[in-house]
């Protein structure tokens, strides 16, 4: 079953971003200077997590939107340990610092089928510190040169380096006119790089002993035992951003560990719940299966039930976007079974006889809804039938309701939802 979120929707579309509630200031930033939050957005109620965790690693807290995206992108492996208490950057965006990147909460991406975090776009200035002012022949300013500085140039997309990028299976960026290829590409694509790290900036180079490229909000270097991943520039430019790194207080918050989030074991354990990488959701329409990844690692699978026809569940790439614990679904179909209209009002205007044609349909306590899409399509438990492996629902991914439970946990807002044939 789906219901299409009929408040939200309509306040969106009749005031835009400002009509999703905000959290307030002491929620969303404990342990912070909340004056510094007055003119921020700060992420609303979408289901995150209420938990606030504790590294004693680098003694700083993490806490609902942000530990969220966290956790859907790789957590310590990708990103690292926090190295700040949430802060209002200069941007005016809602942030905080990672070891390998800076977190930023992007309000107007809430109402679209992306990541609504990004990292702030610090490479350029990074890059210009390192590399200096090159004229246009390549030299620096001063009349010197640096062996390195066709890296900083972008390149024509006809030449010889665009066209051995593509012709690898890279590509070329038309922002910025730099390539991106081979594992670096790799990489970038597995890892969602267009949405976190944005752009490339320069072309790969040394550096260090090792190659690495410079993008807009993050640095990727490639070494020989570990591969690709991402350079600790969150940490190198904390400092020369100014932001606090003053260490918080635990304040008896619970150390952060993945059992927090589970209130059910793996009902399908296929794979280490501590594996490395970042996650995501496979569902295959043909074979009715989903199979939940943590980076390689296959965590669990499980069959499902998807659209029925004319109900086909929209095929495409998603991502977890809202939550909620349990829901009454509620709307219309039509002679052919397609859904008319959605949301309680619908189906009680239908069982009034307003909606002529129109029959109404009303699922109660709906547990553990996971919206993906912006079609109100939403993975959740099913307690009303048990033929999964076969299409059954209006849209949505019907899941065994011990399966319902255990993913509600596991797969944070913004994990990666994707539907093939």
């Amino acid at each position: 079953m789906k219901t299409r979120l009929v408040a939200l929707l309509f306040a969106l579309s009749l005031f835009g971003p400002a009509a999703l509630p905000l959290q307030s200031a002491p929620v969303a930033a404990a342990n912070a200077n909340l004056e510094q939050f007055a003119n921020v957005n700060l992420p609303g109620d979408l289901g995150q997590t209420s938990l606030q965790v504790y590294f004693p690693q680098t003694e700083h807290t993490l806490r609902g939107y942000f530990l969220d995206y966290w956790r859907a992108n790789g957590g310590e492996s990708v990103y690292g340990l926090p190295i700040s208490e949430p802060f209002a950057a200069g941007n005016g965006l809602y942030s905080q610092a990672f070891e390998n990147g800076i977190f930023q909460f992007v309000l107007e991406m809430v109402w679209t089928d992306l990541p609504s975090v990004t990292l702030m776009p610090v490479g350029q200035r990074i890059l210009d510190d390192r590399a200096g002012a090159f004229r246009e022949d390549g030299r620096r300013g001063n009349g010197g040169g640096d062996r390195r500085s066709a890296a900083w140039k972008s390149v024509d997309p006809s030449g010889v380096t665009a066209s051995a990028a593509i012709n690898a299976g890279g590509t070329w960026s038309e922002t910025t006119g730099h390539t991106i290829s081979g594992a670096f590409y790799d990489w970038y694509v597995t890892h969602e790089g267009y949405y976190y790290l944005g752009e490339p900036i320069s072309q790969p180079v040394r550096e260090r002993g090792l190659t690495i490229q410079y993008f807009q909000g993050a640095i990727l270097m490639e070494h020989p035992e570990t591969g690709v991943r991402l350079a600790p520039l969150g940490s190198e430019m904390a400092g020369h951003l100014g932001i606090d790194l003053t260490p918080a207080s635990s304040s008896g918050l619970p150390v952060y560990d993945e059992s927090l989030f589970y209130t059910v074991a793996n009902p399908n354990p296929l794979g280490d719940l501590y594996a490395p990488g970042k996650r995501s959701i496979h569902i295959s329409i043909s074979q009715q299966l989903l199979t939940a990844y943590q980076g390689d690692t296959i965590v669990t699978q499980t069959l499902v039930s998807t659209g029925l026809a004319p109900n086909n569940t929209e095929r495409g790439h998603f991502h977890v976007r809202y939550k909620l614990k349990k829901q009454d679904m509620a709307g219309t179909v039509d002679s052919s079974g397609a859904v008319v209209a959605m949301g309680e009002e619908a189906a009680n205007e239908a069982g009034s006889g307003a909606r002529a044609n129109e029959e109404a349909y009303v699922v109660k306590d709906v547990p553990n809804v996971m919206y993906f899409n912006y079609d109100a399509e939403a993975l959740h438990g099913a307690y009303w039938h048990n033929n999964f492996g076969n299409p059954m629902s209006h849209g949505c991914v019907n899941l065994p309701l011990q399966m319902a439970e255990f993913l509600y946990g596991w797969a944070p807002l913004g994990t990666e939802v994707i539907v093939t044939e």
